[in-house]
């Protein structure tokens, strides 16, 4: 039995936020058995009990909806804009990937990464070698990670080496599909890179086997303005939006990167389908794509995750990542989006968006995947109650050294 005590990042489903109480949690068998909360004796006037430097404050492990687990090592390729980032970047990296070795080592210090930043769950992408994907889902899977990751599929207008014959593609995640089927904790995704790099018969296909196999599917959409245009081009002037849905590929499974160029008829489509947007602040900034309406999507009851969008995301760190989100919605005048709301969106509401009932809350029953960071800073004020939001200050100072241990089903694997 594991005990583990301090302030609790706790959720609050009916407010979709988190708060901070007081109380210890017991893990055993990789699972959470008890959480206990205490009575908060010392919460100011002002509701906030101020913070107090090296205080143990004890996290879900937080979760990334969107990376590419072939580009941590191109982060920071600045100055392009994202077409031209993949030809001129992306694609030369991801031709490291045809050594399954090389691929299998590069997962396993991924991983061993995200970690460090209190990442135990995530959403991936590979590339198109079909071996390499089946390495990085067997280390992530060893490793005990909650969580997806799909083959890149593409059959069109990207290097040649890089792009197979549609039903090889097809094959290739059926068959990982059957190994890492979507009942298991790290599954395969049904995973098109997006509609420019893929023929109509492939998105039809991969949507016919995604409903076959109630997989996940992930993909890109509306990223940038020329990408859209090309999109029409490709399609018959078709909306972008529409291009997924005729290929079946809208599911209350599906995680789609970016979401930025929308109006209000690509929202309702999407909330019809209850697919999910992964917003990625970090990688729209970088790469010049532009900035998310988080509220017009949030109005359209479109649901919404974070991811880091690694390696146009530069930012490793979800919390880094949330605090992004902020700032983006704070620079469109929409202020609905708090500190508290975007705890909540690393770790509940991401679980809750994505169909994972055994992360992402300190609850009893779910997974021992645990967060424990010692904060180095003060909410105390002399004289005077604080009126600073703890969550507030956790998020907008925060420090990646905070991070002091991580815990996957109950096992210490970082820190300690």
């Amino acid at each position: 039995m594991t005990t583990i005590a301090g302030r609790l990042l706790v959720a609050d489903s009916t407010t979709r936020q988190m708060t901070l109480r007081p109380g210890t949690i017991r893990i055993s068998d990789g699972r959470i058995k008890d959480v206990i909360l205490e009575e908060d004796a010392i919460t100011t006037t002002d509701g906030f009990r101020p913070l107090t430097p090296g205080e143990q404050i004890v996290c879900p492990g937080f979760i990334d909806a969107h990376l590419h687990l072939s580009q941590f090592g191109i982060i920071g390729a600045h100055g392009l804009p994202l077409l031209k980032w993949l030809d001129q970047v992306t694609f030369p990296a991801e031709r490291s990937w045809q050594d399954e070795n090389f691929a299998r080592e590069t997962t396993r210090s991924v991983l061993t990464q995200l970690l460090s930043f209190g990442t135990t769950s995530f959403c991936g992408y590979t590339t198109v070698h079909h071996d390499s994907a089946i390495a990085a889902l067997e280390v992530a899977s060893q490793m005990g990670f909650r969580g997806h990751i799909g083959q890149v599929l593409m059959d069109r207008n990207a290097p040649s080496d890089l792009c197979r014959e549609t039903n090889q593609l097809i094959d290739e995640a059926a068959e990982t599909l059957n190994r890492f089927p979507s009942t298991a904790e790290m599954a395969a995704a049904v995973t098109p890179r997006f509609a420019i790099t893929c023929s109509p018969q492939l998105l039809e296909s991969a949507g016919v086997l995604a409903a076959q196999q109630t997989a996940a599917i992930q993909t890109h959409l509306a990223e940038t303005e020329q990408e859209c245009a090309s999109v029409a081009e490709l399609f018959d002037s078709a909306r972008y939006v529409d291009v997924y849905q005729q290929a079946k590929l809208l599911t209350p499974r599906t995680i789609l990167g970016h979401g930025i160029h929308l109006d209000a008829l690509d929202r309702q489509t999407l909330a019809t389908h209850g697919a999910v947007i992964a917003h990625c602040p970090t990688a729209n900034q970088f790469l010049g794509s532009g900035k998310m309406n988080r509220q017009a999507l949030d109005q359209a009851q479109v649901n919404v995750v974070l991811g880091s969008d690694i390696g146009a995301g530069y930012e490793r760190s979800m919390v880094s990542v949330a605090r992004a989100a902020i700032e983006t919605a704070a620079s469109l005048g929409n202020t609905h989006l708090t500190a508290a709301s975007a705890w909540y969106d690393i770790t509940a509401g991401a679980a809750d968006a994505l169909g994972w009932d055994d992360v992402g809350q300190l609850r009893q029953g779910c997974r021992a995947d645990v967060v424990v960071i010692q904060p180095d800073v003060t909410t105390q004020m002399q004289g005077h109650d604080s009126v600073i939001d703890p969550l507030s200050q956790l998020m907008f100072a925060w420090d990646d050294r905070w991070v002091k241990q991580t815990y996957l089903r109950g096992q210490s694997v970082w820190g300690g």
